[in-house]
């Protein structure tokens, strides 16, 4: 490691994140990274494809505007209340840097999104975590100054937990002088955007990304709303690092999934569908499944471990998501995929619990 040498003190301090594998087995059953079951509709595709030809010399729009402009319609905000970046985990990156403050930490729940504390990490910043109670829920009341800033995660990860919107509004209201983040990668799954929220709460800044719900996470496509000083502070990073963030075919497939909403619609049901499926899959089997407005389920089973189950569907090559950290190391976060998936994910467990058929 002399090499590292090259490296500052601050680079050879990180604990970088730790993404869900991605593994090279054939006909895998691949259910552990959250990934949309169903591809983007026609329309997205060819908006693509029409956004690759001689076009891709000339820089794209740096302030995305059309995307920007069909977000805005969608949640009936003004376009200027919209930052569109390159995944939520960039608008994050850029929020972390520049409105979170230093000196206080941030807070977020101890069972939430890993990355969190990768960015605390980066950019030099305290954090706390708060505990979620006993049956994974978010406290409110946890979340009271003094603290440099408050983000969680609605529905939260790994846990599927949806927190009602009236909670929401008590942790801005206790926070009226740092931003509070509502990441809401899951929301459209069952969930509800606090953007409604937005005209009446100066520090409230929600996140979302077209990686789940809308099928692209191959396209790296996210953005933040909030009121114009918010967005203007995340620009001012942006135009201070990368001003051409987003590149024009990402422009372009963005724009027409926001325009696709009898596709987003179909897609999005389906996958609850499954979800209510498979929960009542898994409670047949003595699983105890958190309640989720995800497109994952978070359970475990009282009679083996969940380090134990990932280990034994992996050798049926079902790979699902086990966290081997404190509190949840017994639990199996399950992505929501196509019904044959569901179903052979079903079979598969009960063949590992009681070598016996599903209970229908």
């Amino acid at each position: 490691a002399t090499m590292s040498r090259f490296w500052n003190e601050r680079l050879q301090q990180l604990t970088p994140y730790v993404p869900g594998e991605q593994p090279q087995m054939t006909n895998l059953v691949k259910l552990n990274t959250n990934e949309h079951p169903f591809g983007p509709g026609e329309t997205v595709t060819q908006a693509i494809r029409a956004a690759v030809d001689e076009r891709l010399r000339l820089y794209p729009d740096p302030d995305a505007t059309q995307l920007r402009e069909a977000i805005a319609d969608w949640f009936g905000l003004e376009a200027s209340q919209v930052f569109p970046a390159n995944g939520s985990d960039e608008v994050l990156a850029f929020i972390f840097q520049g409105l979170f403050q230093p000196g206080e930490p941030v807070l977020f729940p101890d069972i939430s999104y890993s990355f969190y504390p990768v960015y605390c990490g980066l950019y030099g910043l305290e954090s706390r975590t708060v505990a979620l109670d006993d049956q994974l829920r978010i406290p409110v009341e946890a979340f009271q100054p003094p603290n440099g800033g408050v983000i969680f995660p609605n529905p939260n990860a790994p846990t599927g937990r949806f927190l009602d919107l009236e909670s929401v509004e008590r942790i801005l209201l206790a926070n009226p002088d740092r931003v509070v983040v509502i990441d809401e990668a899951y929301v459209d799954f069952g969930g509800e955007s606090a953007a409604r929220l937005i005209p009446d709460h100066p520090n409230l800044l929600v996140t979302q990304t077209l990686s789940k719900s809308r099928s692209l996470a191959g396209l790296r496509v996210g953005y933040a709303l909030g009121q114009r000083h918010l967005i203007e502070g995340l620009e001012r990073i942006k135009n201070s690092f990368n001003s051409y963030t987003l590149d024009r075919p990402a422009q372009a497939g963005a724009t027409a999934a926001f325009r696709d909403e009898a596709g987003f619609r179909a897609a999005q049901q389906a996958v609850i569908e499954q979800r209510e499926r498979l929960n009542s899959g898994l409670e047949a089997l003595g699983f105890e499944v958190v309640p989720s407005r995800a497109n994952f389920v978070f359970c475990r089973h009282p009679a083996i471990s969940g380090a134990e189950l990932a280990a034994q569907l992996r050798e049926r090559h079902i790979i699902v998501r086990h966290f081997d950290k404190p509190r949840i190391e017994q639990y199996l976060r399950i992505t929501i995929g196509t019904a044959e998936q569901m179903d052979a994910l079903l079979a598969a467990l009960a063949e590992i619990l009681n070598g016996g058929e599903v209970q229908s």
